[in-house]
């Protein structure tokens, strides 16, 4: 057969995309079949003998011999006359097979064999593709920065196959170079027309359960249970861990010997601060747990409404808010109820007043920076440090002292 170039590409094809050599066959058979569709009407009487490995292939059309006067279906019947052409002794009834040349087909029905050829052979790639990233959900992966662009990072793995990294699934503090490896949990496929697009985060809580299975034996053993994880990426989360074996402790196992296991997990997500917390089925105890590393006096659970008010000394208010308030909310995602922090034992003096009755004169978030530290009243805020208030809100400390020059006022008068 002819040396044209589409033969020539089978065991390219084979040897690039990796395709078993039934697939190959299955395919070039299909996509020779449709050309023959369209040549002769129907492929239903042609023969396809395939060797892929050696880049070659027959096709044989088969038609019966007829008389000359009765050819009625050119594709199936030859006539007598034709058929004694190709060999003397042919006789009406009997089956001629002929071999068809590439070449009969035409130049460019075979440009069009091999531009269908390399669709199909793209198509295949892209379903196995997308059938291996879907079963890889869930999963850390590991690969190359490629292109780092405003609002994604394209990655590349070892296979070639192109992952995105989208702005909003970064850790706000990422920073990555070209040829840097990046890890991150493989979150969704999506096909784009008929290719897969492949998703990864580095934001989702699961990422961090992932790399607490990596990182530490007895998560991955089974021996310790994780049971939930809540982030603030880059900034800090909340692990919940237990154990069936009263013999381990899974906070000490997590965390290690001065932080010895957690610390690599702490610095690929850019010093994300992480609390290792003991579940408990008690509700109480695990709410007290999870406002850690506030002190909690008490706590008054509301099961119907899923509210609990915590009751905390003065000086405890600021680490059970945290940072923003960080620190409730991340403990109120942790155990499913909505905190309310209340001060212990704290009485509002009778010239005291609340703070919300100053917003004529206070902006909203100003006065939200004030709450999200537990400070609700003038007087509250009066009674504070300013160099203390300036290291506990994102507030300057010129706003603070103009806030507290407003709330002496009302409060002298």
């Amino acid at each position: 057969m002819e040396n044209i170039a589409l033969i020539d590409s089978f065991s390219e094809f084979k040897d690039d995309k990796l395709i078993d050599r039934v697939t190959l066959m299955a395919i070039l058979e299909d996509v020779f079949r449709n050309a023959l569709k369209k040549k002769y009407g129907s492929d239903d009487n042609f023969d396809i003998i395939i060797n892929p490995d050696k880049g070659d292939m027959e096709i044989w059309r088969n038609r019966v011999v007829v008389a000359d006067e009765d050819l009625d279906f050119e594709n199936e019947e030859i006539t007598l006359t034709e058929a004694r052409k190709i060999e003397p002794d042919f006789e009406i009834g009997e089956e001629v097979s002929e071999e068809v040349k590439l070449i009969d087909l035409g130049r460019r029905a075979i440009l069009a064999l091999r531009q269908n050829l390399i669709s199909k052979i793209h198509e295949h790639d892209n379903t196995n593709l997308y059938k291996q990233f879907k079963d890889l959900i869930g999963d850390i992966y590991t690969a190359e920065v490629h292109h780092v662009r405003p609002k994604m990072v394209v990655l590349m793995d070892d296979d070639g196959n192109e992952i995105i990294l989208p702005k909003e699934k970064q850790i706000p503090n990422d920073f990555f170079k070209k040829g840097e490896n990046v890890r991150g949990i493989i979150e969704s496929v999506e096909l784009k027309g008929n290719k897969p697009q492949i998703i990864m985060s580095r934001t989702a809580p699961s990422f961090l359960e992932k790399l607490f299975e990596q990182e530490i034996p007895e998560v991955f053993d089974g021996l310790i249970t994780i049971k939930k994880v809540v982030r603030i990426p880059g900034e800090k989360a909340k692990v919940a861990v237990d154990s069936y074996d009263d013999r381990i402790d899974p906070v000490g196992a997590c965390v290690g010997m001065k932080g010895s296991r957690i610390h690599g997990i702490v610095r690929e997500l850019g010093n994300e601060n992480i609390d290792v917390i003991n579940y408990t089925q008690n509700i109480q105890l695990f709410i007290t747990r999870a406002l850690s590393p506030a002190k909690v006096s008490t706590v008054k659970i509301d099961e119907e409404n899923k509210k609990a008010e915590v009751f905390l000394k003065i000086e405890e208010v600021s680490k059970a808010i945290g940072r923003n308030g960080q620190n409730i909310k991340l403990a109120s995602q942790l155990t499913g109820y909505e905190l309310d922090v209340i001060r212990e034992g704290v009485v509002q003096e009778e010239d005291d007043v609340e703070l919300r009755e100053f917003s004529d004169e206070i902006e909203e978030w100003i006065i939200e920076e004030f709450e999200k530290i537990g400070l609700d009243t003038a007087r509250s805020i009066v009674d504070q440090d300013v160099a203390d208030l300036v290291k506990r809100t994102d507030l300057e400390e010129e706003t603070i002292l103009d806030v507290i020059n407003i709330l002496k006022q009302e409060l002298d008068s």
